[in-house]
């Protein structure tokens, strides 16, 4: 017991002295940039406390250790990710900062867990902190693909029916960029991934931007293949103008339509099987109340 005691506080001191060790050496490069820098206005503005103690230590750390070049496969993927949840001007710095902070949590819950392990006694606790130091830096990557799905599927929820609604406007005699701008009428452009980027279209057409440059750049901010078909049509039938337009929009609303019931089956699918834990937890508890009395007879 006492081994294991003492092996258990090595751990935790080890953990600490390692993190101590990135912050000491984070800050002391912070200040040597501070006061090598000839403009000390570019680095007065420094990372705060928070970045100091937990993002910095681990992004240098990984830089140090060359993981995001050995990982530059998965680092590209999750840079793409964001760069589509957060727009055109996020970089890869950024990006290096995100997977640092993610991996400073696993390392801050592996830390205290090795506290905890050592004050207690109970060896159960490291186990936790091992687990919770893996799961927690991989949740951040895991929740960037299910925020880029659900980004995705609400795109293509969305987009019959401001589609169905350029259709009618452009056949009463609306041209087509007066028409895009109508079309967000009623909506809360900040409460929609579509809207928002719709929005962008209709500012940048407002701006002097020529329609396929616009429209290009608002199908590269949306990266959904939908939305590609969409813009591609608008692009080959906006100048023939009428009949021919609203007919292309027509042959074009059909599809979309069904990619929506296909988005609105699979959110019912997704619905029905997160159901299925909580009444499996359920089904335990009643089989406990109702066999707990007939134990406690037949004792």
């Amino acid at each position: 017991m006492g081994l294991r005691f003492e092996v258990d506080v090595l751990i935790a001191v080890v953990l600490t002295g390692v993190w101590l060790y990135m912050v000491g050496a984070t800050g002391l490069r912070t200040v040597w940039l501070g006061l090598k820098s000839s403009n000390g206005a570019s680095r007065k503005h420094g990372p705060g406390f928070q970045s100091l103690i937990l993002t910095e230590p681990f992004v240098r750390m990984l830089e140090r250790l060359r993981l995001f070049d050995t990982m530059q496969l998965q680092m590209g993927s999750y840079h793409m990710k964001l760069v589509i949840l957060n727009g055109a001007d996020w970089t890869i710095e950024r990006t290096k900062t995100a997977a640092g902070g993610a991996v400073s949590i696993g390392y801050a819950a592996l830390t205290a867990c090795a506290w905890l392990s050592s004050l207690s006694g109970e060896r159960v606790l490291m186990l936790m902190g091992i687990v919770f130091g893996v799961v927690l830096p991989l949740r951040q990557f895991v929740d960037a693909g299910r925020k880029v799905e659900r980004r995705k599927q609400e795109i293509i929820a969305e987009l019959p029916d401001m589609l169905s609604k350029l259709m009618l406007l452009v056949g009463a005699g609306e041209t087509v960029q007066h028409a895009l701008a109508r079309c967000l009428d009623g909506k809360e452009a900040g409460k929609h991934p579509l809207y928002i980027e719709w929005g962008h279209a209709v500012i940048a057409l407002r701006n002097g931007h020529s329609f396929s440059s616009a429209m290009e750049r608002f199908n590269r901010r949306c990266a959904v293949q939908e939305v590609s078909v969409f813009t591609t049509v608008l692009l080959l039938n906006y100048r023939r103008g009428g009949e021919h337009f609203v007919l292309a929009l027509r042959e074009l609303s059909y599809t979309l339509w069904e990619k929506r019931k296909a988005v609105a089956r699979s959110r019912g699918e997704e619905a029905s099987s997160k159901l299925v834990f909580p009444l499996v937890g359920i089904l335990f508890v009643l089989m406990i109340l109702v066999a707990a009395p007939a134990v406690l007879l037949m004792s």
